[in-house]
């Protein structure tokens, strides 16, 4: 604790009553359960999945229901009990339907009161009444901590009891009621949030995703590859938009850009309908469960994707040729391609190229952009960088995100640490100062933020490493050699589309490696884990590894990876009894969730148990609270 905190502490407890009434509080607090923290990663877009673990706390809140009202209960009642929690305005509207008669609405509303107020006590024991009363909904909290905490045995305020329940009824407070309880159920069954990356990109409603943690009572972010596109965009990087229009377009996704955050594309789809026509490669990837494109609209997005696809390939070239320290040179391709027999030069073999579409590429100097090209890719980073709502999400982005966080023994990050075979951290060298390991990742990080608050020239050093955070051989958010966009797009051979993974993901596996990362980081072996997305686990695969201490929690929130993984993702429950791995079931809508009480909870597998609970005292908030005790005391004793 640092002079001016002690100089707070002065003034704020001036008399000993003061100081020893905070002391009581605080070691009362020290010796609560450790609350619950919910970790999930990549969920690109899939706002509705993501919103259902929220409200339905991945499980948890079904389960402490299970827990409340075994043997009082059966199966069929606590999943609508459950429900009712997750989504109550729309389970109140369907409930309503089946009592047409109002003496049956009125008793549902009186059973639906005390099992909600029994539930809310059970759910919130573990906090203080002060934290309690801030999850609260301020217009309710009189009457809802007047019967969280009465004494309903004693027949001196029976009355006063029931005359609240029915006031709450005939003055139709009952269905705001209802739902403000439920919403702090919510909130108080998971107490803090990590998303360890990949908010943005391939699913629908990112942005509203965003608008969701802004509401949220407490969480941080670990940024992810897909993030730093967004973030590197509003920073002036031209390439890091160029890429994300480009997957915006692949996963017919424009309307991200233009619905969402209010950018046009006129200028780009006209510039794209002059130039490209229709071309198979290039054409929208759609899930079937999407209104099926008219042709129209399916050769302007395919147009697009051209266009802004070559945009980024120009791109590529002078930043690779002006950064030598990325050591990415191969991947300048335009200059490697035979324009006159479509063929390219890559790792001493000629490739044919086919479904090309370089008619606006100069052969003799393929990376100049045409002028309605640095127009149209000018006009959109203007665009982007004065978006109201995306500087917002943005902002907030990095208020609360970082490259990793250290947290209750947890060491959260989105992709790997990048090591060489044997393990060792592999550097990267940046204006004459070699960078590894942990340093790796704070000195990106120093750039991004950089980036950010003063968005530099077009050749500017920090901007051009938010785009080799999304694709750099030493990218701890990317984790592999290459991305092999270009070959994808126009070579057959499949050879060519390969991208070699760091070591990382093999050595991760095994328990002496991962208790290097975490030394690196300034953890213990013994209890710490480490706790990673970015990979979704493939079918057969486990995502618990090298004896419980890494943790992979993306399992596939993404559609176009569910084929893949055979699930819906994967979240992860720490709460005073250890802690839980999550396995969701594909998310098909809220409105089939919501009309058929179709939870997404599969099964749950216990990673690690303590034999006795944890407590605030063994946590990080506790940590501080230690602190603010010892100086607490030293002051009492000055007093003294």
């Amino acid at each position: 604790m640092d002079v001016t905190d002690l100089a707070l502490l002065k003034e704020q407890y001036t008399t000993k009553t003061a100081l020893a009434t905070e002391l009581i509080n605080l070691e009362a607090i020290l010796s609560l359960p450790k609350s619950t923290e919910a970790f999930i990663s990549d969920v690109h877009g899939e706002y509705d999945a993501f919103q259902h673990v929220l409200r339905n706390g991945s499980g948890n809140v079904k389960q402490k229901v299970a827990d409340l009202f075994s043997g009082k209960m059966t199966p069929q009642t606590i999943s609508h009990f459950s429900f009712l929690i997750y989504y109550p305005s729309e389970r109140l509207a369907a409930i309503k339907k089946r009592y047409p008669d109002a003496n049956g609405l009125h008793q549902w509303y009186l059973d639906t009161f005390q099992r909600l107020v029994q539930l809310l006590h059970f759910v919130s024991t573990k906090y203080t009444r002060s934290k309690v009363r801030k999850a609260l909904a301020p217009e309710f909290v009189y009457i809802t901590e007047e019967l969280l905490y009465g004494d309903f045995n004693s027949p001196d305020k029976a009355a006063y009891y029931q005359q609240i329940t029915e006031n709450i009824i005939a003055l139709k407070q009952a269905d705001e009621f209802i739902i403000a309880s439920c919403h702090t159920i919510q909130r108080l069954v998971v107490d803090h949030l990590h998303l360890v990356g990949d908010i943005y990109d391939r699913g629908p409603h990112p942005e509203l995703i965003m608008e969701r943690l802004m509401q949220y009572h407490s969480l941080d972010i670990q940024w992810g590859n897909h993030d730093i596109l967004w973030l590197g965009a509003v920073s002036g990087s031209r390439l890091c938009l160029a890429n994300l229009l480009r997957i915006c377009a692949r996963y017919n996704n424009l309307s991200i850009i233009e619905d969402a955050y209010g950018i046009n594309l006129r200028h780009l789809s006209l510039f794209a309908e002059e130039h490209y026509q229709d071309n198979v490669a290039f054409r929208p990837k759609q899930l079937r469960s999407e209104r099926p494109l008219s042709k129209a609209e399916e050769l302007q997005i395919t147009q697009i994707h051209q266009a802004i696809a070559i945009i980024q390939f120009k791109l590529e070239g002078p930043v690779i040729a002006r950064r030598p320290e990325f050591k990415m040179a191969h991947r300048r391709l335009l200059d490697r391609i035979d324009y006159q027999k479509m063929t390219i030069q890559l790792h001493g073999k000629i490739y044919p190229l086919e479904n090309t579409c370089f008619q606006a590429v100069d052969p003799t100097d393929p990376y100049k952009l045409l002028p309605e090209e640095k127009r149209v890719i000018d006009q959109l980073l203007a665009a982007f960088r004065h978006s109201d709502k995306l500087q917002r999400h943005m902002k907030f982005l990095m208020r609360k995100g970082s490259m990793y966080l250290t947290y209750n023994d947890n060491l959260l990050f989105h992709g790997c640490i990048p090591v060489t075979a044997d393990g060792k951290f592999q550097a990267f060298k940046l204006h004459g100062k070699e960078y590894a390991g942990k340093a790796l990742l704070d000195v990106f990080e120093q750039n991004l933020r950089a980036s950010f608050a003063y968005p530099g020239d077009e050749d500017d050093c920090a901007t051009d490493l938010l785009w080799y955070l999304w694709t750099g051989p030493l990218s701890p958010l990317f984790g592999k050699h290459d991305m092999t966009t270009f070959e994808r797009y126009f070579i057959s051979d499949p050879a060519t589309h390969e991208e070699r993974t760091n070591p990382y993901y093999k050595l991760r596996r095994e328990a002496w490696f991962v208790d290097s990362v975490l030394r690196e980081f300034g953890m213990s072996p013994a209890t710490g884990h480490v706790i990673n997305g970015h990979t979704p686990v493939k079918k057969g695969q486990t995502p618990v590894m090298a004896d419980r201490k890494m943790i992979v929690i993306d399992g596939g929130f993404s559609k176009p990876y569910h084929k893949t993984t055979g699930i819906g993702g994967y979240t992860l429950l720490y709460n005073s009894y250890g802690m839980q791995l999550v396995t969701h079931q594909p998310f098909t809508s809220k409105a089939d969730a919501i009309a058929n009480l179709t939870d997404i909870i599969s099964t749950k597998r216990i990673v690690d148990q303590v034999a006795q609970r944890k407590l605030v005292a063994e946590t990080d908030i506790g940590a501080e609270l230690k602190q603010q005790v010892a100086v607490l005391r030293q002051l009492l004793a000055d007093k003294e």
